[in-house]
């Protein structure tokens, strides 16, 4: 045991190659890293008290949330308060990435509660997903 030497053994560190960000991607970053920062209201009673607090950042609205009283108060507030407003096509999709869902041993999201409003409290921290969203907001 005394005459093996040790071995090095090289270790190639993968980097990783980021895809150019979209709406879509940015938009999942930045709720993301809201949510490790406590920083999303979700639902329609956390999203209106910060929305008539004036605390929000951002909002995002699921275009299939059915109910058209819903939908009318949430884009009233944010008309009134000069808060910008994003949509979303699916309810799932924006509940996944505001953390409604469990994740099983693969990683992958499961039990995935719908969500029709999010509220963006606080960003978090400075990325290049929020200068995206950020200029998407001022582009539109």
């Amino acid at each position: 045991m005394a005459d093996e030497e040790p071995v090095d053994v090289e270790v190639k560190e993968e980097e990783e190659v980021e895809a150019p960000l979209d709406p879509k991607s940015a938009l999942k970053g930045v709720l993301h890293t809201a949510l490790c920062h406590d920083g999303l209201a979700r639902g329609l009673h956390e999203a209106v008290k910060a929305l008539d607090r004036r605390e929000a950042h951002l909002c995002v609205l699921s275009s299939s949330c059915n109910e058209p009283a819903y939908k009318k108060l949430i884009t009233a507030l944010c008309k009134e308060h000069d808060i910008p407003l994003l949509n979303v096509e699916d309810s799932k999709t924006l509940g996944e990435w505001a953390g409604l869902c469990k994740y099983n041993s693969e990683g992958k999201a499961v039990k995935i509660v719908g969500c029709s409003c999010v509220v963006l409290r606080s960003w978090g921290e400075e990325s290049e997903a929020r200068q995206f969203i950020m200029n998407h907001i001022k582009n539109q």
